[in-house]
This record gives structure tokens, sequence and C-alpha cells, in this order.
């Protein structure tokens, strides 16, 4: 009897055994994490689970296994962040890692301030061929759509976007001449901005300050805009000034979102030189009373108060209006020389202009002195000496101004419709890259975020920062199922250190990754892992609203 009932007891025991549920198993299993879903909502503890490119499961997962498991405990858990103005457009043909912005955690590279790697005509991907600098490459393609092709076949590790320039559809069309398109010509930017559109691409974007971009009056803008519209694509612009008349220049762009009906974002919001930094509140009350009338109007930012564009923007205006080329023609012309000296306009003191990169390698001497330091070591006038570097080095010359207000960054940071960016190349720090010097916003601006201005300045809380760097910018892109942490969402996530993310980039020695991003996957692929790059390369050209298959 005993013996009996022992066997049944053992029978039972098996019966129930194999009653019980089997472990899901997944591809990747996060476990144990602070989840900050990107909706500006404070963390709860939970996991996340992948499967190929999507984020299968979230929150507290039970009787669940992964082919691949991290404990997160002690980390934080969030959507891939999205850089909403990059210039890795080259960089990335050189090192498609995309080392420097992946190690802060961004898995979206939005491409295209004012100008774009397509469409392109025969002389247009001659010059392009023909301008190129340290970095080497073919150009294969034609259309920007292309070129996203390009590089999602060639293989890098972050995802890419771009918006249509308006610069590249001018050249494209009418050359760099001054002057307004013909009915004509509008036709003809128009057809092209439709097909990048169809193609992918996100909006339309200017930069207003350079050539030929700033060729373009208001009216010509508004109706490329209308054709972005029909798309429900977005206009986002390097606005007219950002110095003395900044508020007309933002009264520019709202009216082209309101005359054009779209929404519309200020690239790198700022008020540029000591003199206008006042400015700024009257710029903001710009914005916040025309979102108050029902247009959709954000911004962006990078997060020091240093900007970097080319020493030539000091020049006066008609010495830039027919590019380059003709710049430097204008300077062998002893009087237009002389007269182009004498109307230079210093927004920034020549002490406060950092030289940091050149054409020539024989300037490069000058990379991490001022503008200042060189004119005395020349024992001429700051003036001369700025014409004379442009001269030499046949370029616009890359240089740093340190022109913004430190307490303007952080109201700008409140703004509850800023997005980041880095307005600058993803670089890996060696080879090539270092041939010149650059801003450190390249290797830290989103780091610079979360280590100096959430968690040691407190500016704002730590999920308010994730949702300007995710869920915000993706929304206003209109992308699909991207930029949150939901299930059936693409699997970009980032996994880091709270208490150690920090950026190591400093304006003598900008070439330094930032540290405390431990894990980063873009659409499923582990690229960045224990704080090291896999060399992975799942990223994908992101299509926007218009696209067609």
């Amino acid at each position: 009897m005993k013996n009996q009932i022992v066997l049944t007891l053992s029978v039972c025991a098996l019966f129930l055994i194999g009653c019980q549920p089997q472990p899901v198993q997944y591809d990747i299993l996060i476990k144990n994490a602070q989840i900050f879903d990107g909706s500006g909502q404070p963390a709860i503890l939970g996991d996340v689970a992948i499967n190929a490119d999507t984020i299968a499961a979230i929150g507290t997962i039970e009787n669940a296994m992964g082919k691949q498991e991290i404990d997160a405990t002690g980390l934080s858990v969030a959507p891939g962040f999205i850089n909403m103005l990059s210039w890795a457009n080259v960089s990335l043909l050189e090192d498609g890692r995309s080392q420097g912005d992946i190690r802060q955690g961004v898995t979206l590279e939005v491409l295209g301030e004012g100008s774009s790697m397509g469409p392109l005509n025969p002389s247009m991907k001659q010059e392009m061929q023909e301008n190129q600098g340290d970095i080497t490459y073919e150009v294969s393609w034609t259309t920007l759509g292309e070129y996203l092709n390009h590089l999602e076949n060639k293989g890098i590790s972050t995802n890419v976007a771009s918006f249509v320039g308006n610069a590249t559809l001018r050249e494209h069309v009418i050359g760099i001449d001054k002057r307004p398109p013909t009915t004509e010509e509008m036709g003809q930017m128009k057809k092209l901005l439709r097909e990048g559109m169809e193609e992918g691409a996100v909006g339309l974007s200017t930069s207003l300050i350079y050539v030929p971009s700033g060729h373009a009056e208001t009216d010509e803008i508004i109706e490329l805009a209308k054709v972005v519209a029909n798309y429900n694509g977005m206009y986002i612009s390097h606005i007219r000034d950002e110095e003395g008349q900044l508020l007309e220049a933002v009264k520019e762009l709202i009216t082209i979102a309101e005359e054009a009906k779209l929404p519309a974002e200020i690239y790198h919001f700022k008020a540029s030189g000591n003199a206008n930094w006042h400015l700024l509140d009257s710029a903001i009350t710009l914005v916040t009373n025309a979102r108050k009338k029902g247009l959709d109007i954000t911004t962006d930012m990078y997060m020091y108060n240093a900007s970097s564009t080319g020493l030539n923007v000091v020049l006066p205006s008609w010495a830039k209006e027919g590019g380059h080329d003709a710049t430097i023609r204008l300077m062998e012309n002893p009087v237009k020389r002389k007269q182009m000296m004498a109307e230079i306009d210093f927004h920034v003191p020549p002490d406060k202009i950092l030289l940091v990169g050149f054409r020539n390698k024989a300037m490069r001497k000058y990379i991490g002195k001022t503008l200042a330091e060189v004119a005395a070591e020349r024992a001429i006038s700051a003036n001369e000496t700025l014409v004379d570097l442009i001269y030499e080095d046949d370029s616009r010359i890359q240089v740093v101004y340190f022109s913004m207000s430190k307490e303007n960054i952080k109201k700008k940071l409140q703004l509850p419709y800023m997005s980041i960016c880095s307005d600058a190349g993803s670089y890996t720090n060696e080879g090539v890259f270092l041939e010149q010097s650059t801003h450190p916003r390249a290797y830290g601006s989103f780091a610079r975020l979360l280590g100096h201005f959430v968690r040691e300045e407190q500016v704002i809380p730590l999920e308010e920062a994730i949702y300007k760097l995710t869920t915000l910018p993706a929304t206003n892109l209109k992308l699909r199922k991207r930029g949150a942490l939901k299930k059936g969402y693409y699997a970009d996530i980032v996994v880091f250190d709270p208490t150690t993310i920090k950026a190591n980039a400093t304006f003598e020695k900008p070439h330094q990754y930032a540290t405390g991003m431990r894990h980063v996957f873009v659409n499923g692929g582990h690229v960045l892992k224990d704080g090291a790059h896999t060399g992975n390369s799942p990223g994908r050209f992101v299509k926007g609203p218009g696209w067609k298959k």
C-alpha cells in the first residue's frame, strides 16, 4: 500500500511538472531595467524583449528567457536617440560604424541641412567628386533616395533619414545665381522635390545664411513648402539670421509654415553674439504665440555655447553671393579686397574664434589657435588675417565661434518643443578623422545633455530629456514605429548608466568618445555591447510619410 501511494504521488508530480508552461524564448531579453518609454513619464521597473528587429514585449515579462540576456539592474533603458541635425552624410561613407554618435545612443541620423546628397545633375556630381577633402568616395548615386539606399547597402550601424535641401534644388535647376526662378524653373524644382518626397525624404530644408540657399525669397520657399505639405512632411530651416535680425528671421519661418500649412522647425535655435542674447526671450515668445494659434512650430539645439561654421560667414554678403570661387576672385581684386576687409562684421571677437579645419595641410599648423593669435603671429590685423587665410586655404575654413549664453542654453532646454541635435558628423577617433579638429558636439552633445544638464545641473528631469531625444522628434518627423518603447515598434534601444554617462570631448581635445552608454540596439542588431562597438551594421534608410514603394 505504501509503495502504491509513493508511486501515485510520483506520477502526480510528473503530471504537474508537465503542465507547467514552458518559458517563452526571445532573441534578446533585457531584464530588471528602469524603463523610460519616451513619453516623458517616469520610469517603470521591468523588462524589454526583442525578436528580430522588433520589440516583442515590454513591462513585467513573466516566464521568459532570452537567447541573449542582459541584466540591466541599476541601468536605464530608453528608445534610441534621434539626431535632428546631423552632418554624418560624408563621415558615414568613410566609416559606417558612426562611432561618435552610437557611443552616445544615437540610432537615427537626420541629414540634409539646407543642402542634401541629392538630387544631383552631372555637373553637381562632378563638383562633388572634385571638391572632396581628406575623405574620398565615388559619387555613384544621383537622387537622394539612391544615396540613402547606398548607405544602407554599404553597411551602416545607425539609421539614416534626410530632408531635401533647397540649395540642392536651386543649384540643380538655377545654379548659384542670385535671382528668382522662372515659372519653368520653379516647376522643375517642384518636380524634383516631389520625387524626393516619394523616395522617402522627410521634408524640405533651407539654410538661409549660405549660398545658394539664401538666394531664395520667402515666396519661393512657400511654394516649395506647399509641395511638402501635400506629402505630410515638414519644413526645417537654419533661419536667415541668428543675430540682430533674429526676430525677423523667426517671423519668416512662421509665415512659411502658416502660408504653406505645414509643421516647421528652427535648426539649432539660438541668439548668437553677446549683443543679441537678450533677443532670445522675444524669439521664444514668437514661437510660443504661433503655437497657441495652432501652428506646429518646433525647435532643436545642441548642448554647447559655441557654434561651428565657416570663417567666411563674417564676410560682407556681397562677397559671398556668387559662391566660394567668386569670393576668391574678389579677393584678387585689390579694391574689392580692401573693401571686403573694411566691411567684415565680427559678431564674435577674434579671440573667441577658434580655427579647427583647413583644406590645405600646410595650413593645419593653425588648428587649435584663435584668429587673434594667428593675427598676432603674422603681425597684421584680424581683418586682413581672415581674408588671407581664406585665400591661402582656398576654402571657407571651419571655425568655432564662442558666441552664445550659457544661461540661454538652460532656458532653451526647458522649452517643451525642443529636440536635440549635434550639427556635426559622426566620427571615429582614429585614422583620417584625426587630420582635422572639430567641435566637441560631434562626440558629446547627447551625453552632455544627460550627464551635465540632467544629472549635474538638474535643468530638466531624465524622463523629459529622453522625450526630447526620442518621441518628440519622431512625432515631428511622422516616423512609423520609431521613437518609443512599445510592442511592435522597431527595436532601436539604448541601455545606459544615468549615474556615469558623460561627454569627454573638449574644445582642446574633441576626438574623445562619450562614456556610460552600455548597449545600443538598432533594428534589433546589437551595435554597442558592454560599451564596445561590435562592428554590426543593421542601420536602415528610414522613410518619411510621403514614401511610395
